[in-house]
């Protein structure tokens, strides 16, 4: 009995799935930038809400959002950040060079991260703590050599982190981070360690909030414009 609930939930198809309140958030945050646009009056936006709170399943919530382009935008959106940044995205020039030659640097507290860094540590330790760092671009670069040294990356827990790179008698560690947010930033670490290491890692219980906030005051923005017609 047990197996075919199981094979008759498999085939379920998904728009009769029963909606979760996440479902429902994810929706109903869409309307509310579709108010922000224009796109929707106040009495439209009211009422489609009230459907979505209403709303069992799936399908039933698409019925909401499927004439707004928001939706078929993030249904379309790939799952995960890409493994290289976006050609044009990152500058040939570094923003900032963190070098330690027999010596110690670092960057870390409220800095503003630029889409470049550079860092280089021979005989030497480089730390880049990028979780109370001002993220203005989504997309960082981090460049990293390590000779007899070691480069350590720390990041917010809600970004997307990704590692190219490798070891000569080295350890090169990133570990594979993908944010829920598709707005959030993303952090490339790509480098070589020569009998050193670089590792790049998420930092418990930090987030990084500046570019999702920058988006949140926007619609928030134009929702209080549009309420004030």
């Amino acid at each position: 009995m047990d197996l075919q609930k199981q094979t008759a939930a498999a085939t379920t198809p998904p728009t009769r799935l029963r909606a979760s309140d996440a479902d429902r958030d994810r929706v109903a945050d869409i309307l509310r930038e579709a108010l922000a646009e224009g796109r929707l009056t106040a009495d439209e936006h009211a009422e489609r809400v009230e459907g979505v709170l209403a709303a069992k399943t799936v399908g039933e919530l698409e019925v909401f959002i499927q004439d707004l382009p928001a939706a078929h935008a993030r249904r379309t959106a790939p799952g995960g950040a890409p493994s290289r940044p976006d050609r044009g995205a990152i500058p040939a020039d570094p923003d900032d060079n963190v070098v330690a030659v027999f010596s110690s640097a670092s960057r870390r507290g409220r800095w503003r991260a630029g889409r470049r860094i550079h860092a280089y540590a021979v005989f030497g330790s480089v730390e880049i703590d990028l979780s109370e760092a001002l993220f203005e671009y989504q997309q960082v670069m981090i460049k990293a050599w390590s000779v007899f040294g070691n480069v350590e990356v720390y990041v917010p827990e809600n970004v997307s982190l990704r590692g190219t790179g490798g070891g000569v008698l080295g350890n090169f560690e990133v570990d594979a981070l993908d944010s829920p947010e598709p707005d959030a930033p993303v952090v490339y670490i790509d480098g070589w360690a020569v009998l050193g290491n670089i590792e790049g890692r998420p930092k418990r219980g930090r987030f990084v909030a500046d570019i999702l906030d920058r988006v949140h005051r926007k619609v928030d923005k134009g929702l209080r414009k549009h309420l004030d017609r």
